[in-house]
């Protein structure tokens, strides 16, 4: 992107696709440690029996520090086609394409923009 001819007050040609979700107060978005899950008493347990059927003195390990596994809300994603003059206004844009579908509802009013593609 040009940001000297945006400066200079020139129109920019072409398209922005913009992607969007809506999210609600009671959305997930927790990330939970391999370790934290091996801890749990009760996940060890259907790991154990899943895994280890009829054997005694298991122990559970994990090797990697960082390994984690992301629980969040499943979410539609929505898009809508704007100028590049428009750029400054996307989030307001998506707000307001948003409002004209219909999508929010009660305690879902707000979007996050997840992809913005020139073309």
């Amino acid at each position: 992107m040009d940001f000297k001819a945006i400066i200079r007050g020139e129109i920019m040609t072409g398209t922005i696709i913009i992607t969007y979700k809506i999210l609600c107060n009671t959305d997930v978005n927790k990330e939970v440690s391999m370790q934290d899950l091996l801890s749990n008493e009760k996940v060890a347990k259907i790991i154990k029996s899943e895994f280890a059927k009829g054997l005694r003195n298991i122990v559970l390990h994990s090797n990697a520090n960082d390994a984690s596994i992301k629980i969040e809300t499943e979410k539609s994603l929505y898009s809508f086609e704007v100028t590049k003059d428009d750029f400054a206004d996307l989030l307001v844009l998506a707000e307001e394409n948003a409002t004209t579908k219909k999508l929010f509802k009660k305690d879902c009013e707000r979007v996050e923009l997840v992809d913005i593609q020139t073309t």
